[in-house]
């Protein structure tokens, strides 16, 4: 569930490509305590005042990875990295208090206002306080243009991603199941590197009953190379308004990402 800010991204997108910010994980699976960095983001459009929630993926302690669509105008907020519903609620949610862990500082990648949402979808949050994680848990960046090898690589559906998320799991016109649980899909490899559409900057993955996907509330959330905990760049949009058939990926692995990015990081 997206709301405020977000469904104006939505509006502008489905003018511009038919596409849409994307908001959770579909036909997927409970994570558990699979990847412990994946943290539901809420995020403020006036201090003390919830706008929009997002998910993001811990790359240092106090360093959150999402999307620029979900830090772009936002002047604050929290994360909780519980894994179940009850726990989140049970501590606050939205508004925070036990549990939830305030922003320090919210970046989005500064030629995000220069081009449509997709081309330069990635932000920013740190904490006000760490978390600590095995070093192994926390997410990491890919090497430089990591995911060109995909497009001469023969069998792209082989290709499988990670996908974690804490969005809806199923939705239609008259119908959504569950909320700010987190999730995981494993969706494979669509597109990637085609001018026009995805351009070198996005790529597309399956969003089915096989293979599972992404749906509204997961922006913002990794999408790991196969099942590494390198991401490959984080959910960006979707196709329509179901969370059906594809879900576009907002790569991390270009210089103009990666070089933002570290500025951030020790």
């Amino acid at each position: 569930m997206k709301i405020a800010k977000q469904l104006l991204n939505m509006v502008a997108a489905l003018a511009l490509f038919a596409s849409a910010p994307a908001l959770a994980v579909t036909d997927g699976e409970l994570d558990g305590e699979g990847h412990p960095a994946v943290g539901l983001l809420i995020f403020d459009v006036a201090p003390g005042q919830p706008g929009w929630r997002c998910s993001g993926t811990l790359i240092s302690p106090t360093v959150i990875l999402t999307a620029g669509h979900c830090t772009d105008g936002a002047v604050g907020g929290r994360v909780w990295f519980d894994a179940d519903e009850a726990d989140i609620l049970a501590k606050g949610y939205p508004f925070g208090g036990a549990g939830a862990i305030e922003f320090a500082t919210v970046a989005t990648h500064p030629l995000y206002p220069t081009a449509p949402f997709f081309v330069n979808d990635v932000g920013i949050v740190i904490l006000s306080e760490p978390v600590i994680l095995d070093a192994e848990d926390y997410g990491a960046l890919p090497q430089l243009n990591e995911l060109d090898q995909m497009k001469t690589r023969r069998g792209k559906q082989n290709q499988m991603f990670t996908a974690v998320g804490y969005g809806l799991q199923r939705i239609n016109p008259v119908f959504v199941e569950a909320e700010r649980t987190r999730m995981v899909a494993y969706p494979h490899l669509i597109q990637i590197n085609v001018p026009g559409f995805t351009g070198d900057f996005s790529l597309l993955l399956s969003n089915n009953h096989s293979t599972g996907g992404t749906c509204f509330g997961d922006s913002g959330g990794p999408n790991f190379i196969g099942t590494s905990n390198v991401i490959g760049g984080v959910t960006s949009f979707g196709i329509n308004g179901n969370c059906a058939g594809t879900g576009g990926v907002f790569r991390i692995d270009r210089a103009n990402a990666l070089d933002w990015i570290n500025t951030y990081l020790p």
